[in-house]
């Protein structure tokens, strides 16, 4: 299984600059590559597009050879860098955490999810908990795939580690693709087999 992106291309308005222009790229499931680049050469529009959140212009996402499904359960995951903007502030963390699936123990435990934060609200937690719990809710079974986009940049040192090992041990306990988008040269080394830079994918008219 493979996840593909070809000649994705994308813009806001007809005459508004190309944001991306003729993009492919494949990464294999079980695999961990690195989409690196600057601020605004379009990391994180590309990375809504391969999880299916926004649609291109032209061109196409692929998964196992088939369109990206366009309703029900994606299998493509991503997880991104603002985890208080993906929460329900409405929701207890127990209702957000089990939103796709039924989040089991061994999960939560893996993560380091303590049992008294479910019943709290996400104004309640810091942005390494409430990362800690979109992760937990991005590993349902139909997962195959997760896209990270700067997931740990917000967050201080030694969370950000401790995020990492999560996701890496999760990811290789499933055998999930894992697509790290990120401008840390040193992140992408340390956590990925290939490193892609988007600046030389993308090639603006």
């Amino acid at each position: 299984m493979q996840l593909e992106a070809k000649k994705i291309s994308f813009r806001y308005q007809k005459n508004s600059p190309w944001i991306l222009k003729d993009v492919d790229l494949t990464v294999q499931a079980g695999e961990r590559v690195a989409l690196l680049g600057p601020s605004g050469y379009g990391k994180s529009t590309l990375a809504k597009i391969l999880a299916g959140y926004e649609n291109p212009v032209k061109g196409e996402v692929f998964w196992d050879g088939a369109p990206l499904p366009k309703k029900g359960f994606c299998p493509v995951q991503m997880i991104g860098q603002h985890p208080e903007k993906a929460v329900n502030p409405r929701w207890k963390m127990a209702r957000i955490v089990n939103e796709g699936w039924q989040a089991d123990e061994q999960t939560l435990r893996e993560l380091g999810i303590e049992k008294a934060w479910m019943n709290r609200w996400p104004s309640e937690l810091s942005g390494g908990e409430l990362q800690r719990f979109c992760i937990a809710r991005a590993l349902g079974p139909k997962t195959k795939f997760l896209i990270c986009d700067e997931i740990s940049t917000m967050l201080d040192v030694i969370t950000q580690a401790q995020i990492w090992q999560k996701v890496l041990a999760a990811a290789q306990k499933g055998g999930l693709g894992l697509l790290v988008v990120t401008h840390n040269k040193a992140l992408a080394a340390r956590v990925c087999e290939r490193i892609i830079e988007l600046p030389k994918l993308n090639r603006p008219s």
